[in-house]
């Protein structure tokens, strides 16, 4: 066998192996799918490869059809430090959406301390920040809700879609979410296949992306954020619980 000849068998069978471990990974996000489930999602939190600290995401069932999702970081560089906390409680509606009920946010570390709470009344399409500022709302979410409803999104096959939402600060603002493909990414929690999208905001200073594992309930699996070009934070899975 001449060299030409081995290298074109080579090169055969890297292909061959290519489109085979392509057809495996198409299969196996075909044949996952979504459930509203309680589960814990722990994250390590990077920033330019570096170490910083650590992050948890988790849906919890409560009574009469209510969840509660709540979100915890714990982050330090230097003499910096930020803690926070977001706590919402859903309200599962008769078509099987979630529907905030209250919002709690706290912040605590370096700089000064921060906290906020919102009272959503779907009913009459109000909601309450802080102690009396009463704002009309129409289809406006919490702040959290995007991280487990992309999931049910991108299940039902949206590739595009946007949420109205009052943010952490009690401001009123609206996200687009564009699904751009699918990645193998290399986890802390390990090696997995991904669909990643892009958070489009108002204001094009910040932008994030985030991966989403169907084999692991389209659970988040990474949240990178940029701002101006540079990035501000990284967030990897490092372990996931699903409940049954």
């Amino acid at each position: 066998m001449t060299k030409r000849t081995k290298h074109k068998g080579l090169k055969l069978l890297s292909v061959i192996c290519f489109f085979l471990h392509f057809l495996a990974s198409a299969e196996e996000l075909q044949n996952s799918s979504f459930e509203l489930k309680p589960f814990v999602s722990k994250y390590t939190a990077f920033r330019h490869g570096s170490d910083i600290g650590v992050a948890s995401l988790s849906l919890t069932a409560g009574p009469q059809k209510s969840y509660q999702l709540e979100y915890k970081s714990e982050v330090s560089r230097f003499f910096f430090s930020d803690n926070r906390n977001e706590k919402t409680i859903y309200q599962l509606t008769d078509s099987n959406n979630l529907t905030p009920v209250t919002y709690e946010y706290k912040r605590t570390g370096t700089g000064p301390n921060k906290e906020l709470t919102i009272e959503f009344d779907r009913l009459n399409k109000k909601a309450t920040i802080g102690d009396n500022k009463k704002v009309n709302i129409v289809e406006h979410v919490d702040n959290q809700l995007f991280r487990i409803d992309i999931s049910r999104q991108l299940a039902e096959g949206h590739t595009e879609f946007s949420y109205d939402f009052i943010n952490y600060r009690g401001e009123m603002r609206s996200y687009k979410i564009l699904a751009q493909m699918t990645e193998q990414l290399s986890l802390p929690f390990g090696t997995v296949n991904a669909i990643k999208v892009k958070v489009a905001r108002e204001s094009n200073k910040r932008v994030t992306y985030a991966w989403f594992a169907p084999t692991l309930n389209y659970s988040l699996v990474r949240l990178q954020q940029f701002k101006e070009n540079k990035e501000q934070g990284d967030i990897q899975l490092a372990s996931f619980t699903l409940s049954n």
